[in-house]
Parts: C-alpha cells; structure tokens; sequence
C-alpha cells in the first residue's frame, strides 16, 4: 500500500495579475504622478482614446447598381470653392484639403514655411493659427488663412488685410471651452514680441473672446472684419466639437461664410490631456450634427463646411465629403509628414539619428507627445535656434506635397469607384457603418441592413 509522502513538494499557487478595468496601470500612474507632484499633465498632440471614427465607416463600390469610372481614362475633379455666401472673392482650391491653423509659437517659422509652400505647390490654403503672420508663412502661401483668436496675439489689421480669409476661431477640438498654451521656453524673443509677451515666462490664451459674450457680438464682430476687408474675403467661424448642432446655427446666423467644425481628435500643442481626453465630442458625430443643422437652415451648398480632427488618409477625407463636408483641414497629420515621431532628421545633406533626443524627453519616436516642451528632436514644434535646423523649409514641403497628393488620389480613387466624377458627388448613400456606434452616432445603415441605430426600421 503506497503511504502519502509526508514532504510532498507542491507547485506554488498562480498568483493571477488580471489588471484592473478601472484602476489599469494608466490610471494608477495617473495617481501617483498626481499625488507626488500635486500638477496636472500637459501635452500635445491629440486624443489617444479609441473612438468611433472614419475607419467604421465603409464605402458601397459601384457594380452592377451603380457603375465605376475607368481610372485611367475618366477624370475625377476636385476643384472647391469657399466663402460663396457674401465674400467678393471666394477662396479657390485646387483639392478640397486643406491645413489647418498652427501657430508660430507652437511651430517654428522654417515649418511655417514649409505649410505654405506645400500649400502653394498643391493649390489649396495654410492657416496662420495663434500669435499672428510671419512674413516666411505670407511670402510662401498663395492662399492663407488669418485666424483671429480669444488671445488677440499678434492680431494686426494690416496683416488681416493681407489674408485670403479670416477664421474666427471660438473653439477648438482638442480643448473646446478652454484656451490655447505655450509654455515659456517656446517664448524666444521674436514670439514674445509678436504676441506682446515677456521672455520665457508661460503664456495661457483666454477661453473666450473678449469682444462678445454671446451670437448678437459675433455679428457685430464679423460684420467688423467685412468693413476692414471690404467685404473681399471669406469669414469662417470655427468650433470645437460640443454643442454642433446650435453652434454652427449660431454661426451661420452670425454672418459666417464657412464653419469650420474641429472634431474632439484634434491636436494641439499644449494642453491639459483632461480636455484632450474628456471634452468634446468625435468628429464623426460632430460632422453629421453640422450637416443636420445647415440642412435644416437651407443652407447647405451657400455656407461651406470644412471638418478637422483626425483626418489622415484619403479615405477618410472620401468619407467625410460623403457625409456633407465641403473640405478638411489636417494638422497633426501634416506633422508627421514632416517628421514627427520619426527617428532620425535631415540636416546638412544627411540623415541624423534622433534617438538621442528621444531618450533626454524620457519617450521614443512613435511615442512622443512633447510638443510643448521646445524640445522635439526632429526641430518642427521648437524654437531653439539649433533644433529647428533640423526641419529644412524645402524638404519639409516636399513631404507635404507628396502627403497630400497621396490623399487626393485615394480620395479621387474611392470617388470613381462609387461613380462619381466629382469628389464633391459622394453622397451618404454610398456609405454603410460597420459598428453600432458609428451607425449611430453617422445615422449611417449597419452594414448588410437598412437598419440605421435609433432611427427605427429593421
């Protein structure tokens, strides 16, 4: 008979180290970082949330219902025109992207530079953003868009007068209800001097414009901006994503040519990652609030609607053309395609490693948020006088040039296949959605039903 061993060895219990659905290692750092240092996170770029996007979105190809453009032989046009309404002379494009506002101050002048004359090479518009026009951004760009800003930075009737349009931006994106960051060590004398600012001491722009506290201002401001312009140029009025549907009928009933509607995965340069995470709404609800709302006015087709954030293929521009936008405008996609995040530069007729400058930000390319520090690697979002050598004005427009060509023929590509031979002819019906979310939040049919989320039907 087998006796039991009386010092049996036995494995050591699994201990199981499930994480934590509300208290993840993210929160946890969120914690501790809170309670060692008593400040909250600021950074850059744009939400790294999962959202309900473009990519839940699939187009219906034409077959036998519908039928395709030859590619090769069948032209597609792109041509599109903003600020019909009341402008004297409406902004033309060549493609209907766009850049959107980035500011010297976030970036250097040499990248400002550089937008512009992608811009001009491509036939469509860059935008000042906040702290005013350098002469490089105005020499460069054959269509430029002038911001004006709750911050007032840099604001120069003189300059106004030399812009394509005017964008009066009331809200953006990434941060829609707060005001816009630059901390003191991008503040070199030449931004501190365009904006009025002291050297090296943080910059908070206002959350709101000091000229008006509700829509009946904003007509008398923009009704201002016709008068210094004589009425020439287009007024767009630009909103972060919250309350779509109203605040683009504000804005419409203000006056604007074109409403510009920034969706919660915008960038920014600095900001606090509460707002960039928590505040607003994505864009693809956003988008199709817009439409509802200048559908409703009759307005569509008179005031134009130009959608941001998180734009970064041609598909996705394909898609929201389909869901009623006139154009897009890219921000942080332009960047990367300048060399964010990338781990090396061109300088000096060579590739340089930027790893280094990686490890001293404590991140990795592919990782780095670090705009607001001064110190990206790749010298686009600086303004040390030797870091932004590292973006030549040439080459950075180059990359552009060919970001952006690359988006116009996926956007032209997807537009025949649907049989379209104008981009500006997608139509929501060529379009299904692929979760509920999304079909709901579009008001787009579930793919393979006609059942559209919350509107009824089966």
């Amino acid at each position: 008979m087998n006796k039991p061993l009386e010092h049996a060895v036995h494995a050591p219990k699994r201990v199981s180290r499930e994480e934590s659905a509300g208290f993840d290692r993210r929160t946890i750092d969120y914690i501790q970082n809170a309670a060692a240092h008593g400040l909250y996170e600021i950074r850059g770029l744009g939400a790294k949330r999962r959202v309900p996007h473009f990519d839940d979105l699939v187009f219906l190809g034409a077959s036998v219902t519908r039928y395709p453009l030859e590619g090769y032989r069948e032209k597609c046009h792109t041509k599109t025109v903003l600020g019909t309404r009341f402008a004297k002379k409406p902004v033309e494009l060549a493609i209907p992207i766009t850049f959107a506002g980035m500011s010297f101050g976030s970036l250097s002048a040499r990248v400002k530079e550089a937008l512009g004359r992608a811009a001009s090479e491509l036939g469509t518009s860059t935008t000042t953003g906040d702290g005013g026009m350098t002469q490089e951004e105005r020499r460069s760009s054959k269509t430029l868009v002038y911001q004006c800003l709750p911050s007032r930075y840099g604001f120069n009737p003189d300059d106004l007068r030399k812009a394509d349009a005017i964008e009066v931006v009331v809200g953006q994106g990434a941060k829609p209800g707060g005001g816009g960051m630059l901390l003191g060590q991008k503040i070199n004398p030449r931004v501190a001097k365009m904006r009025t600012l002291p050297e090296g001491i943080d910059q908070r722009s206002a959350c709101r414009h000091p000229d008006w506290t509700g829509p009946d201002d904003l007509v008398i401001k923009i009704q201002e901006l016709r008068e210094i312009t004589d009425w020439q140029v287009p007024i767009y009025v630009k909103v972060g994503a919250t309350r779509v549907y109203n605040d683009v009928k504000l804005a419409v009933h203000a006056g604007a040519d074109v409403v510009v509607v920034d969706g919660m995965q915008g960038g920014t340069a600095a900001t606090q990652t509460a707002f960039i995470e928590h505040v607003g709404i994505p864009t693809l609800a956003a988008l199709r609030q817009a439409v509802e709302a200048l559908e409703e006015m009759d307005m569509r087709g008179k005031v134009q609607l130009v959608i941001s954030g998180g734009i970064r293929t041609g598909a996705d521009v394909a898609k929201a053309l389909a869901m009623g936008a006139d154009a897009v405008s890219v921000g942080q996609g332009a960047l990367f395609a300048m060399g964010c995040n990338h781990d090396s530069y061109w300088q000096d007729g060579a590739w340089h490693s930027a790893e280094a400058g990686y490890e001293q930000l404590g991140t990795a390319p592919g990782f780095c948020h670090h705009c607001h520090t001064g110190r990206c690697p790749v010298g686009i979002t600086t303004q040390d006088p030797l870091l932004e050598l590292r973006l030549d004005p040439a080459r950075g427009a180059a990359h552009l040039k060919n970001y952006f060509k690359t988006m116009n023929m996926e956007l032209t590509t997807l537009a025949r296949a649907c049989g379209k031979s104008n981009v500006h002819h997608l139509e929501r019906e060529d379009l299904v959605a692929l979760t509920l979310e999304a079909a709901a939040m579009a008001k787009l049919p579930l793919a393979g039903t006609n059942w559209i989320p919350g509107a009824g039907g089966l």
